[in-house]
């Protein structure tokens, strides 16, 4: 077998080629794991809206898409999850907020009662510091030291370094103040009119 000319277009046809047979491989692995990890994601927010609401025997009645824009005029989307109980009563909603975070993007999922006080919330996804932001998750739970669980937003959440009623996350300051900023945009978007809706029941298994 005669071998192969070492030249630029054989150098090139050969890189085509190994590009090609990698975006073939890439998309094949694409295919097969975007359905389960589209189902993990599902189920992830399905038990997020659970605990949030406090309420395992839940419905969503309708999804909203709150668009609004913040000091920096950038545009930032809410999604609520306008729940109801097994008897249909309304249980409030829960929404998905986002702001920036020490380490990254900061994705809060923030429960609220009609009245607007807080049930729950759980971090979505969040990049900070383990040990140090990442306590976010647990800090402003009920019964630890920066609890927000039943405070209402209506009067902004601020961390008490700023003046506020809060205490922030031992030396991550700014992980605090990213996390009670998603919490009070959630709840702005609670009270705002969505530009849109999907509506029709859907069981929270």
């Amino acid at each position: 077998m005669k071998k192969l000319e070492s030249s630029l277009l054989n150098m090139v046809l050969v890189l085509t080629g190994v590009a090609v047979i990698m975006g073939a491989i890439l998309a094949w692995v694409n295919s097969i794991t975007s359905g389960p990890i589209a189902e993990q994601k599902d189920k992830t927010l399905s038990e997020g809206i659970k605990a949030v609401m406090v309420c395992n025997d839940l419905t969503v009645a309708r999804v909203d898409t709150v668009k609004n824009t913040n000091a920096k005029g950038k545009e930032l989307t809410y999604i609520v999850y306008q729940t109801v109980d097994a008897k249909e009563q309304v249980l409030g909603a829960a929404v998905e907020s986002t702001s920036d975070g020490f380490g990254g993007k900061l994705r809060v999922l923030v429960g609220f009662n009609p009245e607007g006080q807080i049930l729950g919330y759980t971090l979505l996804e969040h990049a900070e510091t383990p040990g140090l932001g990442a306590k976010a998750d647990k800090w402003f739970q009920k019964g630890e030291k920066g609890c927000i669980i039943g405070l209402n937003p209506q009067e902004p959440l601020t961390v008490s370094k700023d003046g506020g009623q809060v205490d922030a996350i031992t030396a991550s300051t700014i992980t605090s103040r990213a996390f009670l900023l998603a919490v009070n945009n959630a709840y702005l978007a609670y009270k705002s009119k969505p530009v849109d809706a999907a509506t029709g029941a859907t069981k929270q298994q």
